[in-house]
């Protein structure tokens, strides 16, 4: 597919646990389930879905910087890393096209340190509450403003 097809989705810290970490907040399913069916509902519109996921800021960080030369919007979970990393924000800032940040959990009924999120300030979007289905309605939606754009 054209570069221009291509969706980064970026899972943060922690998340490589799903469907073992507290499934009562975060379900039951694992992150290479929500990843293969993301896959699928891309090719059915017509675009690649890459998927990464790394505990490592640094990491994130050079991935998100590279992302610009390959994809033409990014979805992220960035974890406990949402409400820490400024690094992170900074590299979304430079990225300068779609992103759409997502959370599994309604991060608003949930601790207070938790309500502040530094991507949802770069983030063309957030989309919080409804676990894996969350990924989903992300995918549709940068998909809408990949198309607005083109």
């Amino acid at each position: 597919m054209n570069k221009l097809n291509n969706i980064l989705v970026i899972n943060g810290p922690n998340l490589n646990l799903l469907g073992k970490r507290e499934p009562n907040i975060y379900g039951n399913k694992k992150l290479e389930d929500i990843e293969n069916n993301l896959i699928k509902l891309g090719k059915n519109n017509l675009y690649d879905i890459d998927c990464v996921q790394s505990n490592y800021e640094g990491k994130l960080i050079e991935i998100i910087q590279n992302a610009s030369r390959f994809h033409s919007g990014i979805i992220i979970n960035a974890g406990g890393y949402s409400h820490t990393s400024i690094a992170l924000m900074d590299a979304l800032k430079f990225f300068n096209k779609p992103i759409i940040e997502v959370h599994m959990s309604n991060i608003y009924r949930r601790e207070n340190f938790r309500h502040e999120s530094y991507i949802s300030k770069v983030a063309n979007g957030c989309i919080c509450g409804f676990g894996d289905l969350g990924y989903e309605l992300a995918v549709y939606s940068i998909i809408k403003l990949l198309e607005e754009i083109n």
